[in-house]
């Protein structure tokens, strides 16, 4: 009876486990990376979170894996908190110096308006 007990509760571990890891962050940081961090408002001091904040801030840099699912993120003095974060709060810095333009067929350089692509509605 016990035998047949235990197998069934490993079983459904198991069946657990593969679900909920299907819905698992898997991102690994390399040293040096730079991140962003989610901001929760219990972890930060009253008014460095507000209502109308973004809710990352960043880039960090990356300074250390505790395990798969800590990181050490080096942080500026006026946070006054740990610089340990769990990875559902991190998410990978993307550098924008690349060109930003949403459809690479679109003409490059400065956002000046052409003067063929003004309008005049005043003549109608």
């Amino acid at each position: 009876m016990h035998v047949q007990v235990h197998k069934r509760i490993v079983k459904q571990n198991e069946q657990h486990k593969r679900r909920v890891d299907k819905h698992r962050k898997r991102v690994v940081f390399k040293e040096r990376d730079f991140v962003w961090i989610h901001l929760r408002r219990e972890r930060f001091p009253a008014g460095k979170f507000e209502k109308l904040q973004p809710r990352a801030n960043g880039p960090f840099k990356f300074l250390q894996r505790i395990n798969d699912n800590a990181y050490k993120i080096e942080l500026p003095g006026e946070y006054n908190v740990s610089g340990t974060f769990n990875v559902a709060d991190l998410s990978p810095y993307y550098n924008d110096e690349a060109d930003s333009r949403v459809n690479i067929s679109q003409g490059g350089g400065d956002d000046v308006e052409s003067e063929s692509a003004v309008f005049d509605f005043s003549a109608t």
